[in-house]
């Protein structure tokens, strides 16, 4: 995941890993020609069906896609299909390969949302010089996605992006059975901070508490989002009760640890938070929507039994 404290000069000048392409094909004597291609510079997945094409796109969400047309079971027109219907793969770039040189399966291939149209025999420099130029446009447009999901004032994620991402983290984590934490946060008297020492000083008081809870998160795949006002949410995969205490806990601490004074709170001297636990668990039911509100009746009862604190519950 990109550093959120990125400008866009920052992420198209980053340092570049190695691409990851995942080769599409029923025929593994054609997989291996494109492998020999681009071994030497790219991470290389291979798939000899549809349906192994689909799993492993989600799994390991390479940056383009080399797709075969006709393959049995399922062929790459579905297989395309179904990736761009799919919120987690939908903007993986597909160039299909075939041996059809006809124009309307051209035409079918660009309908589908493919990129481009390759045509065997591979010639391996054609085919090197189509998958860098549309690698290089895939990173421009994820380094151009990304700041469009990144709060202006704190420089964490957005609601925007979080309401995007929740359903896919809890899809995730029913597939696998695995628990789903969430932390709903609040600055605590943040309103009184307002008057006592006016919105400048407001907005700088939000941004020191963003960073610290960045700093309390450990996992890049851990997320934290702020939803609005002096609001935050904090979206935990693969973790349960315990956890998300534990990181609620290092957050608090590490607010603390800033220092901020705030003579209007009446819990503290300085600026502290708020926080609502609830997690999904394997055996949990109800919805994405049902864990959020238990993450906010959780953050109630926190501020009800007088802030500074944080209250837990896992999803009946």
């Amino acid at each position: 995941m990109l550093s959120v404290d990125a400008s866009l000069a920052d992420l198209l000048n980053a340092p570049a890993r190695k691409p990851r392409l995942l080769v599409v094909d029923d025929q593994p004597v054609n997989i291996q020609v494109l492998y020999r291609v681009f071994a030497d510079d790219c991470q290389v997945f291979m798939a000899t069906s549809g349906a192994q094409a689909l799993q492993t796109a989600r799994q390991e969400l390479p940056d383009l896609i080399l797709l075969d047309v006709m393959m049995p079971v399922m062929d790459g027109y579905e297989v395309c299909q179904q990736l761009k219907q799919d919120a987690v793969t939908r903007d993986i770039p597909v160039l299909f390969v075939t041996a059809h040189h006809e124009a309307q399966e051209e035409t079918r291939a660009l309908d589908m949302g493919a990129v481009d149209f390759i045509t065997k025999p591979i010639n391996p420099t054609g085919v090197r010089a189509r998958v860098r130029t549309h690698l290089t446009l895939k990173r421009q447009a994820d380094a151009l996605r990304h700041l469009v999901f990144i709060d202006a004032l704190t420089r964490v994620f957005n609601r925007r992006y979080f309401d995007e991402h929740l359903p896919e983290e809890w899809g995730r984590a029913v597939r696998t059975q695995s628990p789903l934490g969430l932390l709903m946060i609040d600055v605590d008297f943040f309103k009184q901070y307002n008057d006592v020492y006016g919105h400048q000083l407001g907005d700088e008081a939000l941004r020191v508490v963003s960073q610290a809870l960045k700093q309390a998160v450990l996992r890049p795949g851990d997320m934290v989002c702020r939803y609005g006002g002096e609001e935050f949410v904090c979206l935990l995969p693969n973790t349960d009760l315990d956890g998300a205490l534990q990181v609620a806990q290092r957050m608090a601490l590490e607010v603390i640890k800033q220092a901020v004074p705030h003579k209007g709170s009446q819990v503290s001297d300085t600026l502290t938070i708020s926080i609502g636990v609830a997690v999904r668990m394997p055996n949990s039911q109800g919805t994405e929507a049902d864990l959020l509100a238990l993450a906010d009746v959780q953050l109630y009862k926190a501020k009800s039994r007088g802030r500074a604190q944080a209250c837990a519950a896992v999803l009946d």
